[in-house]
């Protein structure tokens, strides 16, 4: 499980590297750190303020760090047309 944690924490650092800061994404992004009940909570409220056939939001990523926290990424569009 180590390894994994690793190569995906290199993957993500690079990633966020590689944006260079710059947001030239269309998609808008949330990274949260919660316990897994309030990480569920947090994205059944946000899949239900923007609903994936509008905005086609999603659970991006989601990994499981130590003592039950999950650490996740919701992302969305930015409007629905």
């Amino acid at each position: 499980m180590g390894k994994a944690r690793k190569r995906h924490e290199d993957w993500t650092s690079k990633r966020r590297k590689n944006s260079g800061g710059r947001s030239d994404s269309a998609w808008k992004r949330v990274t949260l750190t919660l316990p897994r009940a309030e990480a569920q909570q947090k994205a059944r409220e946000f899949l239900a303020k923007y609903p994936k056939a509008a905005y086609w939001s999603e659970v991006e990523s989601w990994r499981e760090l130590p003592g039950d926290i999950i650490e996740f990424t919701l992302r969305r569009l930015p409007s629905a047309d």
